[in-house]
């Protein structure tokens, strides 16, 4: 007995020395290690790693950039379900311990004992956080050290549903996603309160190995670790019986869900996306900026489909050029097989879909979609698809269907209007862009830079310098009517040839049409686009006055052309620098820059950047706020101005000049509209390798361009009023759909008065075929008495002759 005694002294003497001395260890490391731990005060305001995102006007998803795919959530915004699934997989005391679960250091330790081996073991969830946020992912004891003693830390200044909220915001859960609010939108495609209990279970058992466990990558483990989760719910009492059976038996649902944006505007994301990284470097793409663009839904939408729908007609007009691939298939090629030959295309423009030609004969072509999904095309599917022989020819009509399609032809698909089957297509080869913005502010509306931002990522509105050709004219005649010229001015429409170092030689330019139309107003000229007369019109002007006069539209003079081929378009312009210059028409004078960010936000909702435009105003802005707000306004300075460039009323001329275009001239098309406020510019290149349309009415001013990126003819008749005016037409039709028609005012003081059309002399009561005309004071007095005839030297045969020299 004795013996025994003394042997339970004796042990309880060791356990009594090893408890001390692993005091007096814990003690002196706690000493060693209190120094070099980090603050936890960090964590009161931790800045998640956020991406980038950009929004519409109004409010929807447009784009996201940053690795990190993240949404942040309050605890208060996380379901109860999803916080008892995390504790059943990771740490079901975590209400319970302080920071460290001795009874899973016991067991850990216990593990290291039996099998030699260190384990996660005993790593609680306040645990996690300190590691994931402070702490190097490799496995020591004095990194265990630490994390024990800086979740100890953690849990005396944080509360528990704080730490929680950090832990299911940071935690890695796989396919780039960090947090639950990220992992239900990537393997789900919806928030987490829209999760169900199988789809929550799945996620909570991530974390142990995001990578072994992921519901994408391995499927059955993946189910496995679920169903795991799913009854430590239930031994933990978050669930009962009926709901763990039925939980286990749903399927895997997940899949990886892309960005979800609301709206299609790629261009105009890249565009903002650049200016972010230029304002803020790298931490554009990490420190949960939200920019809300000026973009509008609506007006972008109409912008995608009405270029789109432009550059498939223009396609279809030139014929098909054949399938996009052939491949080889076997005669038992299964559904495996035919998805992996589909896997390599993907849908372009949202609207052209790949598929895989299976069988054909004379009447029709059965072809494989993907997934399963299988289409018969008949011939009326394939009527459009003559052979392309060049830009301007096509060949025969298609006869049968095995002419165009055989097995193992890659082709692509669009669904026919009605939603009813399908009809062959091909990806545009033709390029095109259109923008829009708001004249009064700059504030751009819509931008489309290519068919698919995807294919090519090449901005046509902002990089693509091309030719603008007659719809350059606009601003040669608005310099005319500052230099005293009027919209009944008559310049005579003959041919001429001109000998000009600059030109290397001779010139001897044409109308369009190759006639002659004498003695012409200069209202007729611009609507019928008349070559010859803009010649005329420059050389009279001098190059040096026009140049100053057209710079004053913001055009970057260097990209011009010091010679009279200037006067028909010749240098180079961007869409984006066009229709700029064509909203001075659009809002009475004024020169506004055009912008894409109207505000910033930062990662808590606070505005860091709120867009100030100058704006459009007859007085100055301050002045008029002021005038309109009292005392109060006169205390706030208002907006900045936009600077005049030409006098209101040549802007009004113009515009009214520009309404003949689609009255009468070249834009006749878009009479289809049924407006009368409408006015604009078609735009065609020689040899045709530019189609523009530039029009406006006094609230949007819009700019559509065709043409191929490498500068080669669009082919026979492929004008700007046949390529690029549909593409204006459409899209104005929506972002005018409902809007009372608007032009600029008439300026005080003008006067309209009938003339004489074949003199621009004021007309006689007794004329029966005068028209109306509006003048400024000034131009009712230089017309009154003599006739605003601007004709260059004649020949004998009354007009001027081919060897007359300038």
């Amino acid at each position: 007995m004795a013996l025994i005694l003394k042997t339970v002294r004796w042990g309880f003497t060791l356990l009594f020395g090893l408890l001390m001395l692993s005091l007096a260890f814990v003690a002196g490391a706690y000493l060693y290690l209190a120094p070099g731990l980090p603050s936890v005060e960090v964590l009161r305001d931790v800045q998640f790693q956020v991406p980038l995102r950009v929004y519409s006007r109004d409010g929807k998803l447009l784009a996201e950039y940053g690795e990190k795919r993240r949404i942040p959530l309050r605890y208060d915004e996380i379901p109860p379900r999803m916080v008892q699934a995390f504790l059943a997989a990771e740490d079901d005391r975590f209400f319970s311990h302080p920071g460290v679960d001795y009874q899973g250091i016991l067991r850990a330790a216990a593990n290291l004992v039996l099998t030699g081996e260190k384990s996660q073991g005993g790593s609680t969830i306040t645990m996690q956080v300190a590691r994931n946020f402070f702490l190097e992912p490799e496995k020591t004891y004095t990194r265990k050290l630490r994390e024990m003693f800086l979740a100890l830390k953690i849990e005396r200044e944080l509360s528990k549903p704080e730490i929680l909220a950090l832990y299911l915001n940071k935690i890695y859960l796989g396919q780039r996603a960090y947090g639950v609010g990220a992992a239900s939108q990537i393997y789900y495609g919806v928030g987490v309160a829209e999760l169900d209990l199988a789809q929550t279970a799945m996620i909570a058992g991530l974390p142990k190995a995001p990578s072994r466990f992921n519901p994408v990558a391995d499927p059955q483990r993946a189910l496995a670790r679920r169903n795991y989760v799913l009854g430590r719910m239930r031994d933990l009492g978050y669930i009962g019986d009926a709901e763990l059976q039925a939980a286990r038996q749903v399927p895997n649902t997940a899949r990886v869900y892309g960005l979800s944006a609301e709206l299609e505007a790629a261009y105009v994301g890249e565009m903002v996306r650049l200016e972010m990284v230029e304002r803020f470097g790298e931490d554009a793409y990490t420190a949960g900026y939200r920019v809300h663009a000026t973009v509008d839904g609506v007006h972008q939408q109409a912008a995608n489909r009405a270029l789109r729908a432009a550059l498939l007609a223009y396609d279809e007009r030139h014929g098909y050029r054949g399938p996009e691939a052939h491949v080889e298939l076997p005669a038992d090629a299964g559904v495996a097989a035919l998805d992996g030959v589909l896997g390599r295309y993907a849908r372009v423009g949202g609207l052209l879909v790949p598929a895989l030609v299976t069988a054909s004969d004379e009447q029709r072509a059965e072809v494989y979609l993907g997934e399963g999904r299988k289409a018969v095309l008949d011939l009326a599917a394939v009527a459009w698809a003559r052979p392309f022989i060049d830009e301007s020819r096509r060949g025969p009509a298609p006869q049968n269907v095995s002419q165009l399609l055989k097995r193992g032809d890659v082709i692509r698909l669009i669904a026919r209007a009605d939603g009813q089957g399908w009809l062959l297509a091909q990806v545009p080869d033709v390029a095109g862009g259109l923008v829009s913005m708001d004249p009064h502010s700059g504030a751009v509306l819509a931008l489309a830079g290519g068919f698919d931002f995807y294919q090519s990522h090449f901005n046509r509105i902002t990089q693509a310098e091309r030719q603008p050709g007659s719809a350059f004219k606009p601003f040669l005649f608005s310099a005319a009517l500052e230099k005293g010229y009027t919209p009944a001015s008559l310049i005579n429409d003959a041919p001429v040839v001109f000998e000009d170092r600059a030109l290397e030689g001779a010139w001897r330019p044409e109308n369009y049409s190759g006639r002659f139309y004498g003695p012409t107003r200069l209202r007729e000229a611009l609507a019928h686009s008349r070559n010859l007369i803009a010649i005329r019109l420059l050389q009279s002007l001098g190059i040096g006055d026009a140049l100053r006069h057209i710079g004053s539209f913001g055009f970057d003079l260097a990209r011009q052309p010091r010679d009279l081929t200037i006067s028909l378009g010749s240098g180079t312009v961007t869409p984006w620098e066009l229709n700029r210059a064509y909203a001075v028409f659009a809002n009475g004078g004024f020169l506004v820059e055009p912008y894409l960010i109207e505000r910033i936000e930062d990662a808590a909702g606070q505005v860091i950047f709120q867009a100030e435009p100058a704006l459009v105003c007859e007085e100055p802005c301050a002045a008029a706020a002021a005038e309109a707000g009292g005392e109060v306004a006169m205390a706030e300075p208002g907006p900045p101005s936009a600077p005049r460039v030409i006098s209101a009323a040549n802007a009004y001329q113009m515009v009214s000049m520009m309404q003949d275009v689609i009255r009468i001239g070249t834009g006749r098309r878009a009479q289809a509209l049924g407006r009368g406020d409408l006015a604009g510019k078609t735009g065609t290149t020689n040899d045709l390798r530019d189609a523009w349309f530039a029009g406006l009415n006094g609230d949007v001013v819009a700019t559509a361009w065709v043409g191929f990126d490498r500068h080669t003819p669009l082919g026979s008749n492929e004008t700007g009023g046949a390529a690029a005016l549909p593409m204006w037409i459409d899209y104005m039709r929506v972002a005018l759909d409902g809007k009372p028609e608007r032009l600029p005012a008439q300026p005080p003081g003008m006067i309209t008065v009938r003339i004489d059309p074949a003199t621009g002399l004021l007309a006689g009561s007794d004329a029966r075929d005068a028209i109306f005309e509006t003048f400024t004071p000034e131009q009712i007095a230089a017309i009154r008495d003599t006739a605003p005839v601007a004709t260059l030297p004649a020949g004998r045969d009354g007009r001027d002759t081919a060897e007359q020299v300038f």
